[in-house]
């Protein structure tokens, strides 16, 4: 039996949250990316918590941004989530891809933000 697209991406996502554990001295970047939107946020594994959270409908990016769904808008996202770690003292981070391949818009999105100044 063939297994999904959506099956697929969830064997990948438990593949890599084995080994990805955020703490609090260096929390989890997990990106999401839908058809409309990508979504970026900080994540402390140790008290379940999401410390940032920055994606195309936050009102401070969105306005600046042509479409929600291309190469620049992932850029601006990773620069965004980058800029308010640098603010709140978080210098370093593990990526978390969550089952997407790293490749397109969360490259893009992962080298903006280390750009920008954020450790992966």
């Amino acid at each position: 039996m063939a297994l999904s697209r959506a099956d697929k991406r969830d064997t990948r996502r438990a593949r890599v949250r084995r080994r990805v554990k955020g703490s609090n001295e260096r929390p989890r970047l997990s990106v999401y990316r839908s058809l409309h939107h990508i979504y970026a946020q900080v994540i402390s594994d140790e008290n379940g918590a999401t410390l940032i959270s920055v994606s195309t409908q936050t009102p401070g990016v969105r306005d600046g941004l042509k479409s929600k769904r291309n190469l620049d808008a992932a850029k601006s996202i990773g620069k965004a989530i980058a800029e308010k770690c640098l603010q709140s003292g978080i210098k370093s981070v593990v990526f978390d891809r969550n089952g997407f391949l790293y490749h397109g818009r969360l490259k893009a999105l992962a080298e903006a933000a280390r750009e920008a100044g954020l450790q992966m």
